[in-house]
């Protein structure tokens, strides 16, 4: 795909050019500033201390997907793409979500990323609820609500190899989770 070729959101042209794509035959310093054109999305402030999230996809529908793979940037590729073909029957893609590596960010967990990511659905694939800062713990495979989001902890993918149930239970729990 060329530069040329790259096709950018209503929403996102809207936001780029707020000033200039509308007119509104109010002149910008006659314009209360309390009234912007269109409604702004706000990205909290990055805290001096705070790492970049370096993360897989786009998180469109604000489903994370928690990992644990030292040593990697995100995940192996046949993990993705089991990653990938359980959210295709899900009805979702990888721009749904946004798969982060907790190897990478050792000292991070639920009380860094939820404010960032605004998940409203958790996957934690190998890392406990307890590993991941949540102040309950729960067994695998049971969906747990906390603080306003739904989460379900599993075993690491890599051993849904080794173990069809595990596979089966996943699949009970995603049913479940998005009304499938």
């Amino acid at each position: 795909m060329g530069l040329n070729d790259i096709r950018l959101p209503g929403s996102v042209i809207a936001q780029l050019y707020r000033n200039t794509l509308v007119d509104t035959g109010v002149p910008d310093k006659a314009r209360p500033i309390s009234t912007p054109l269109l409604p702004e999305t706000v990205y909290p402030e990055p805290e001096a201390n705070s790492p970049a999230w370096k993360f897989l996809g786009e998180n469109n529908r604000n489903i994370l997907v928690i990992v644990n793979y030292p040593g990697l940037p995100h995940l192996p590729d046949e993990e993705l793409a089991f990653l990938t073909k359980m959210l295709s029957a899900c009805q979702l893609s990888l721009g749904d979500v946004a798969i982060l590596n907790t190897s990478n960010y050792p000292n991070s967990g639920s009380k860094e990323l939820q404010p960032f990511f605004k998940s409203k659905i958790v996957f934690l694939f190998g890392v406990s609820p307890a590993a991941f800062g949540l102040p309950v713990s729960f067994p695998a495979f049971q969906v747990q609500n906390v603080a306003g989001a739904t989460y379900l902890y599993c075993p690491s993918m890599e051993e849904r190899h080794t173990d069809e149930l595990l596979k089966s239970k996943l699949w009970v729990c995603l049913r479940k989770i998005f009304g499938i």
